[in-house]
């Protein structure tokens, strides 16, 4: 398969999801005008991810070092070894008992998921893909589906706004306020969970996004300490930096940790009630979004002179229109989803099932895109449901 050009005319994600979706083998290479970045595929699935130009700081010994897993003279006395012997740095460090072959497999993880991640923010840059034979390799991490990076990379761009409104600099500590409650047992889990399947309104209230603590929250609260800024956390507490500063803010939004300015001070409630201001401002805004959105998708439900199924795209030219819309559209073919699945005891195999179902028309498996929802059924209870390429 003969795939290239530039990021501008097919986005990483379209990228990812058509190797992904035709199983393919070989070496996708992406560059812009800082970085080359490689990414190996066996079966669609990413096994290996390569920085040609990666930092020094983000090399994976130093990662080790600023994680506070080895010490600075540790990896010297390793580097040194590694430059006698040719043997890699991850054999090194495990022979020398620095630290463990499952721990420096998850830090080699943390570093490819990052490298892959970081590529959603390119705007422009080029990229090839090379059907070859990849290798198998001892070091190689844990194949990624395609699919599910592209689920986390698109929450993660819908999220990072909402997150950087308060934790918006790299230099800004935290203070304890109150310790975390005890975790929940997994029974009162368990029933927890099957109350919430039949209680909407509690659903919202606790189990919403910034709303809960987790595990990722308790590992983030650990590791606060004077002087300890956002940019240590994230070394620290090695879930990447995504997830360290969505955990910091869900703590600010509960009152267990307050931020603290550069100089040591807490963020007024000025800057704060700025920023709620801000906020209600962006989603009076999003609020007006939606209900377009919905008055577009009821006139061509029952608009004759608005078809769904004549040229949708034509209808709405701009892309990220059509991907904002469509969000709504998944949302209803998931709902669709499950109550067919509730009805026949396990998921269908294509979304035509839903219209035979009456559940959808067929129009609906497409509005607002030309080409029908990507949909994988991988389990009785668990699926994929990805917009087209476009």
């Amino acid at each position: 398969m003969a795939l290239q050009g530039t990021l501008k005319d097919f986005g990483i994600a379209d990228i990812l999801q058509l190797i992904g979706q035709q199983q393919k083998m070989g070496q996708l290479c992406l560059e812009n005008k800082e970085q080359e970045v490689n990414i190996f595929f066996r079966d669609g699935n990413i096994v290996r991810v390569e920085s040609v130009t990666r930092k020094k700081k983000d090399l994976i010994g130093n990662m080790l070092v600023r994680a506070e897993i080895i010490t600075e003279a540790q990896l010297e006395e390793a580097l040194e070894t590694q430059r006698r012997t040719l043997k890699r740095l991850g054999d090194v460090l495990v022979s020398s008992g620095a630290l463990t072959a499952e721990r420096f497999k998850k830090m080699m993880q943390l570093q490819a998921t990052e490298t892959i991640y970081r590529l959603f923010s390119w705007d422009a840059g080029t990229y090839e893909f090379k059907a070859e034979p990849v290798e198998s390799d001892t070091e190689a991490i844990t194949p990624l589906r395609a699919e599910s990076v592209l689920m986390e990379g698109f929450r993660m761009v819908d999220e990072w706004p909402v997150i950087r409104r308060k934790i918006n600099r790299l230099d800004m500590t935290f203070e304890v306020l109150k310790p975390l409650p005890p975790p929940v047992n997994t029974e009162e889990d368990l029933d927890a969970a099957f109350d919430d399947a039949f209680a909407e309104k509690k659903k919202d209230e606790n189990k919403g996004e910034f709303k809960s603590v987790g595990d990722s929250e308790r590992v983030i609260y650990e590791r606060i300490g004077p002087g300890r800024d956002v940019r240590k956390l994230i070394d620290v507490c090695c879930l990447g930096e995504f997830e360290t500063c969505k955990g910091l803010l869900n703590l600010i939004n509960l009152e267990y940790v307050r931020p603290l300015s550069a100089d040591g001070r807490v963020v007024t409630s000025d800057r704060e009630g700025l920023l709620r201001r801000v906020g209600r401002s962006l989603g009076r805004v999003g609020a007006s979004m939606a209900a377009l959105a919905a008055v577009l998708f009821l006139v061509a439900q029952f608009s004759g002179t608005f078809s769904l199924a004549s040229s949708p795209a034509s209808s709405f030219a701009d892309p990220s229109t059509q991907r904002f819309i469509s969000r709504a559209q998944v949302k209803r073919i998931e709902s669709a989803l499950e109550v067919f699945r509730l009805e026949k005891g396990e998921l269908p195999d294509t979304l035509d099932a839903l219209v035979e179902a009456g559940l959808l028309k067929p129009e609906e498996l497409r509005y607002p895109w030309q080409e029908q929802y990507y949909y994988r059924r991988l389990a009785a209870r668990e699926f994929v449901l990805l917009p087209p390429l476009q």
